[in-house]
């Protein structure tokens, strides 16, 4: 697979399944995120399907993840 840019259109990138949390708001407004076939990660916002996507890495992912789990992004929620 080539590699993706940071704002590739969402709808362009071949291949995955996106998929949203099951705790989507009752609007259906959530983020969206598909594995790669590089093993990165796309995400993008449920409301504008066909709009930019942002791609990580595998170890970008990793650390998010890992931040999320120890409360570190709390404060956006707060």
């Amino acid at each position: 697979m080539q590699e993706l840019a940071n704002g590739v259109r969402a709808s362009s990138i071949p291949d995955v399944v996106w998929t949203k949390s099951r705790k989507t708001m009752e609007e259906g407004d959530c983020v969206e995120t598909a594995a790669l076939p590089d093993g990165g990660a796309a995400i993008r916002n449920s409301r504008e399907p066909d709009g930019p996507a942002l791609v990580y890495t595998r170890a970008e992912m990793i650390a998010f993840i890992d931040g999320v789990k120890k409360n570190e992004f709390d404060y956006l929620i707060g």
